[in-house]
């Protein structure tokens, strides 16, 4: 009887563990798709495109986010295809020169700061060194907010940039170099 009573609550407990484990990400992440649905891979490879040619640092070497309608309209004016998701980018945002409200899937908590400029410039590397999930991805990740926080779940964490510093040997001087 006693040995039934363990078995039980330990059921109980594994079960209730797992269900927390699976459904709280679902609980506390609002999950949405992005504006336009772009291809990384296809731009990469069949336009010959680089990162910076959509993505750009401002004069600071901070990052400057997601591409501006004039980006995009510099070589989709018109259909360069001829999917419907081609068609419908030209008629809703280029034509009437409307920006997408692109949702920013790595927004940082207002404490943090990530110097994309001296990754990029001063340590020469390569966006796909973090970023290897969107550049070979044919649609854009979907966008995930904290409903506590308000901050949106990025694909890249602290953990992830002290294990890139640790194996490089980069110093790390302090919390106050990522964090105000």
């Amino acid at each position: 009887m006693k040995l039934r009573g363990v078995i039980l609550f330990l059921a109980g407990a594994l079960a209730a563990l797992g269900a927390g484990w699976l459904g709280l990400p679902r609980v506390i992440y609002r999950s949405e798709t992005q504006p336009v649905d772009s291809s990384h891979k296809i731009h990469a490879e069949k336009a010959s495109m680089k990162c910076e040619d959509c993505h750009a640092f401002r004069a600071d070497g901070t990052f400057a986010g997601v591409p501006t309608l004039d980006k995009c309209t510099s070589c989709h004016a018109a259909p360069m295809g001829d999917t419907a998701a081609e068609k419908a980018f030209i008629e809703k945002y280029v034509t009437p020169q409307r920006e997408p409200a692109w949702l920013v899937t790595a927004r940082q908590p207002v404490n943090a700061y990530f110097p994309h400029g001296a990754h990029v410039n001063r340590a020469k590397l390569a966006c796909d060194r973090c970023h290897k999930v969107q550049a070979s991805s044919s649609t854009l990740p979907a966008y995930q907010e904290d409903r506590i926080s308000g901050y949106s779940r990025g694909l890249i964490t602290m953990d992830g940039c002290i294990d890139c510093h640790r194996k490089n040997h980069t110093q790390e001087r302090s919390c106050l170099d990522c964090h105000k």
